[in-house]
Parts: C-alpha cells; sequence; structure tokens
C-alpha cells in the first residue's frame, strides 16, 4: 500500500495523538507484561566487552527501560510520543530521545543493540525500508537488532485509532534481510499456545 507524504504524516500524527492521550492508561494496561523472553534473546547475541549501549526503540513509558539498566547497560530510550517521552525520563532517568520513527535522527554505529518491542509495527510499508537501514547505521559492527511485531497475513491499515502493518515470516524477512541483517533466531509468542493464538512475530538479526 503506497501513502503520499500527507498520508505518512497523517498517520503519525493519529497514532502518536492516541498514545499521547492515553498514555497513563497504556502504563498500566502494559506494566506486568513479561518481555523478558525478548531482551534475554537480545542480549544473549551482543557481542564485545560490557557494559552495552542499547536503543530501547518505541521505549513507551520505559518498563523495558528499566529492565535493560537493571541488567548492567546503558540503556537509550527513543518514543515518538512526547508523553512516553517524559515519562520515561520521570521513571527510569535515562536518556531519552523524543524522535518520530519516520525522522530519526541517530548517531552512526553508536548502539550494541537495538530493541524494538511492539512498536515497528507502526511503521508503513513504504517507509520500512529507511527505517530499518537508519537503525542497521546505527548500530555498530555486528550489532544485533530485536524486534516483536504482531504476525498476520501482510496487511496494513488503521487498527482502531493506531496504524498498523501485520507482516508474516516471510515477508518481515524481506524486509531486514533487504536492509543489510543476517537472521539470528525466531520465534512466536505466547510460548506454548497453539500456533493460531501466537499472535506475535519476535525475532533477532545481526548487522552486516
Amino acid at each position: 500500500m503506497n501513502h503520499v507524504p500527507e498520508d505518512l504524516a497523517a498517520i503519525t500524527a493519529a497514532t502518536l495523538s492516541h498514545y499521547d492521550d492515553n498514555a497513563a492508561d497504556f502504563e498500566e494496561g502494559t506494566r506486568d507484561h513479561d518481555v523478558t523472553q525478548n531482551i534475554a534473546t537480545l542480549l544473549r547475541y551482543i557481542e564485545g566487552p560490557k557494559p552495552w549501549t542499547i536503543l530501547d526503540f518505541g521505549c513507551g513509558p520505559g518498563r523495558d527501560l528499566k529492565t535493560i539498566t537493571a541488567a548492567g547497560h546503558v540503556a537509550v530510550g527513543l518514543d515518538g510520543s512526547a508523553q512516553f517521552a517524559q515519562m520515561a525520563r520521570a521513571a527510569t532517568g535515562a536518556t531519552v530521545l523524543h524522535q518520530d520513527f519516520l525522522a530519526l535522527d541517530l548517531p552512526e554505529e553508536s548502539f550494541d543493540g537495538a530493541f524494538a518491542n511492539a512498536s515497528l509495527q507502526h511503521v508503513p510499508s513504504r517507509v520500512l525500508p529507511a527505517v530499518l537501514a537508519h537503525l542497521h547505521r546505527a548500530l555498530k559492527p555486528r550489532g544485533v537488532l530485536f524486534a516483536s511485531i504482531p504476525r498476520g497475513d501482510n496487511e496494513e491499515g488503521w487498527s482502531g485509532p493506531r496504524y498498523s502493518v501485520f507482516h508474516d515470516l516471510a515477508g518481515w524477512r524481506r524486509f531486514v534481510t533487504a536492509a543489510g541483517f543476517v537472521e539470528l533466531e525466531h520465534y512466536f509468542r505466547p510460548t506454548g499456545r497453539p500456533f493460531d493464538e501466537q499472535r506475535w512475530l519476535a525475532s533477532a538479526w545481526r548487522k552486516t
């Protein structure tokens, strides 16, 4: 699905407005979500001396920033929602960048890993290659990208007040490998459920 630039601006504005307007409810509703499996997967593949510098891409109100910091690493948050960025700074004391996913400005080769948990699905497929390329540049050589996205049949559009893309594994692979990453691992969540109930695709990738 193609979008003219004005459409992309409207998509971003509407999605971020939803998160800004519902920031407190979102924090309450996701506080107890267990994504330790995802964080552990990212950390397992990062190389080099610790502590590592990790970008929490779409950090929300800061839940996973706390976990990454508690593991002894330097966590840097990024979110397009001004409310989330403010909440994450207050909750963690970490550096949190307020940046639109479609207008990123990240330093090159600065992060050992990037943790994109339930965030990249909001990037329209037309501009996903540019966003993944920017993350690739921001990672150090052999850095690791972890992403968790809702699984689907490559459909995209409005999911309530938010714009979302629902990739299948083959489609997601095409996007990420084209950006210069090599797949390390993938799995479906929640673990232990029948496949049709595992609505999340998790994957880890190394920068080449």
